[in-house]
């Protein structure tokens, strides 16, 4: 099955920025530069900030477990609103393998989850 702009699985890959670079188009997409990850060692393609949630959705989320399901809602209203992420969804779909790079320690609760989630289609509501 494919998501917006013809994105399908094989082509979304999620990694922490901090995890050695293994192939892919890498892709940032947190709005702030990682702690402690020099451009160099991070070996990306692009940085998709205009991808990234806004500064106030971020800063009331803060990572904290018990808002994960109101960030992933408010998120989504962001992406539908985002010109960019159409764009961003072509260029995906025109690559074999695309790696959303994110900073988070959580790996299963972060934006590029709903991203990718979002590229592929996916109904996280």
């Amino acid at each position: 099955m494919a998501g917006i702009g013809g994105v399908t699985p094989s082509q979304l890959r999620l990694q922490r920025i901090y995890a050695e670079p293994d192939g892919g188009f890498r892709v940032l997409v947190d709005r702030l530069w990682p702690r402690g990850m020099s451009k160099a060692r991070a070996e990306l393609d692009e940085w998709f900030k205009d991808a990234a949630p806004s500064t106030e959705l971020r800063e009331w989320f803060g990572h904290r477990p018990e808002r994960w399901e109101g960030f992933t809602r408010r998120y989504l209203q962001e992406l539908e609103n985002n010109d960019a992420v159409v764009d961003f969804a072509a260029q995906c779909a025109g690559r074999p393998e695309t790696v959303l790079l994110f900073g988070a320690r959580n790996e299963q609760e972060n934006e590029a989850v709903v991203l990718r989630d979002y590229l592929l289609g996916r109904n996280l509501t």
